[in-house]
């Protein structure tokens, strides 16, 4: 597998992966195509000597397809996506428009490359898709599984549905080597500010409210982004064609219960790590107190879902996916990674 096409691959996961294979598979290498979009930085994996960014949009059709024949690539990495769901509800027209119009292009890219013109040879396009496609869980329902019926309620979750039946569409419709991958929860490094975790840890150190929706009690399984890697490449190595795996962390948490640990993890910090104080002094963290005297509960947002939780037992069983953080060991390397990395993030908040 040795040229890899990343879309997306200077966001968050995606630039997570590039970091990931590149450690894995040193001799491969990997084309990242990205429009930079507010949530792409090229820092992101400008440390990467293996990866190239081209800078370009994934319903570019003809620019993919020249990508793939001019790089000889057989192999399609694709997490280009508008994600954050709050986003979606204000302007839902970028998430159709990247989410499943670009998603088709892609497709259509791979098959006149791959298919139509090409020589027959081994390929395969994985699609990175997402548990909300499945809707939202009761308190004593089942976790999602591949069978779920799809039931989407938000602008964000109806396109990534929609992209996820376009790839199993060109699946059984072309005969395109196709698997997918639906995940839950994702934190780690290089996470945009605007997601729960950076954005709670952000706030935290300028002494910022950090926002709670509604009661607080809405539940979510949470991945820690390399785990998530690690599913993925065990997909792209013994997934079979037109199949889905779900990828979960195995750690199903109330968002308070999260928002307590991350409160708890900045005044460990505070406490273990000489100089914080000085660096951010308006955190209540450098004067004594606890960060959790920030908590305020603001209004729920629209079409909140309840509770997502992935029953990951196909992933695990037919692929052998494996998560190798609790959400305990998880969360302290993503606090330690952000006071690490000021560098990276301190632009994207002052932007």
């Amino acid at each position: 597998m040795p040229n890899l096409l990343v879309t997306g691959g200077a966001g968050f996961i995606g630039g997570n992966f590039v970091h990931y294979w590149s450690k894995m598979h040193p001799d491969d290498a990997i084309i990242v195509l990205d429009c930079l979009t507010y949530a792409g930085n090229r820092s992101t994996i400008a440390d990467v000597e293996q990866a190239e960014l081209v800078v370009g949009n994934i319903r570019d059709t003809d620019l993919v397809q020249k990508l793939l024949r001019e790089r000889n690539i057989a192999t399609l990495i694709h997490f280009a996506a508008e994600s954050h769901v709050d986003r979606s509800i204000s302007g839902p027209d970028a998430f159709i428009d990247t989410n499943i119009l670009g998603t088709n292009s892609l497709l259509k890219a791979a098959r006149q490359v791959w298919l139509d013109s090409g020589s027959g040879r081994a390929h395969r396009f994985h699609h990175i898709s997402t548990d909300e496609v499945y809707g939202s869980l009761g308190p004593d329902d089942p976790a999602f599984r591949e069978t779920t019926q799809f039931q989407p309620n938000s602008p964000y979750s109806a396109s990534k549905a929609a992209s996820d039946h376009l790839v199993r569409a060109y699946h059984h419709t072309y005969g395109l080597d196709v698997t997918t991958t639906n995940c839950s929860n994702n934190y780690g490094p290089y996470h945009y500010p605007e997601k729960l975790i950076p954005l709670f840890l952000l706030n935290a150190l300028s002494g910022r409210p950090l926002p709670i929706y509604g009661d607080g009690m809405n539940v979510r399984d949470w991945l820690y982004v390399e785990d998530h890697c690690r599913g993925i490449e065990a997909t792209l190595l013994n997934g079979k064609a037109g199949e889905v795996y779900n990828i979960g962390g195995g750690e199903e948490l109330p968002n308070m219960a999260v928002i307590d640990r991350i409160c708890a993890e900045v005044d460990l910090a505070f406490a273990e790590i000489e100089g914080l104080a000085e660096r951010y002094p308006d955190a209540p963290a450098a004067k004594g107190r606890e960060t959790s005297e920030l908590k305020t509960f603001v209004e729920d947002r629209k079409g909140h879902d309840r509770r997502y939780a992935i029953d990951e037992t196909k992933a695990r069983s037919e692929i052998g996916y494996v998560p190798q953080h609790d959400f305990e060991s998880g969360l302290r390397k993503t606090v330690r990674w952000y006071l690490e990395n000021e560098a990276w993030w301190r632009p994207l908040v002052a932007a």
